[in-house]
């Protein structure tokens, strides 16, 4: 996401056994890399209802993923004793007070559709049907606003260090699965936030392995 900024609108051939996924090891066992369809949510994921979002223009126009890094604060990964930050930041919950880095962008209302931990885990804050605000102005194959119909996932990190091997599998099992649910989605319509915002963005930066993640989309 590349902080601050107010972007409001003004791995494997098989997929691996559900081990990843939900912060509780033990609610993820069984549980499939699934969209169910009703709700618009990642099965493996756990859900806090981030109010950051709101209506598409077409619900059904799904039609991009955009790949984002974070943390908070900045190169720094793990959180706090009650959770994460990046859940507070997306739950227009952070205090100001907690880090000095955190004055600057505590007001800001942004969210994601999903953030993939650096363990693995998941947290989704927006059904993927409703419109997150984390492209800000953007453009992508000519068309502008890609909030309006793109996923947008955020893998917790920063331009200036790797991705997890845990981080990968679960975003590929992820990929997969919303290219099942959503028929509109492809291989070849997934990008980065600096790919739709060149002159503002530089995520999910150069330490993320595209070849590696499109090499696990492949069909076995």
């Amino acid at each position: 996401m590349n902080l601050p900024e107010n972007d409001v609108w003004t791995g494997p051939a098989a997929l691996p056994p559900m081990t990843l996924g939900r912060s509780d090891p033990d609610a993820a066992i069984g549980v499939p890399w699934t969209v169910d369809p009703a709700t618009h949510r990642l099965l493996a994921a756990d859900y806090l209802a981030s109010p950051n979002c709101d209506a598409r223009p077409d619900p059904a126009d799904l039609a991009l993923i955009v790949i984002h890094n974070i943390s908070l604060p900045p190169d720094q990964f793990g959180g706090h004793a009650g959770g994460s930050y990046i859940d507070d930041l997306f739950l227009n919950r952070l205090d100001p007070a907690a880090h000095p880095y955190f004055a600057g962008i505590a007001g800001l209302t942004v969210s994601s559709h999903l953030c993939i931990f650096r363990n693995g885990c998941i947290r989704q804050y927006v059904p993927f049907d409703r419109r997150a605000w984390h492209a800000g102005a953007s453009e992508w194959r000519g068309r502008t606003r890609c909030n309006d119909f793109a996923i947008g996932i955020e893998l917790e990190g920063s331009d200036f260090q790797p991705f997890t091997d845990a981080q990968y599998v679960a975003l590929i099992a992820t990929t997969r699965a919303l290219l099942t649910a959503y028929p509109r989605l492809s291989v070849d319509a997934i990008t980065g936030h600096s790919d739709i915002a060149p002159t503002r963005k530089t995520d999910p930066g150069p330490h993320f392995d595209w070849s590696r993640y499109r090499a696990g989309l492949s069909p076995s």
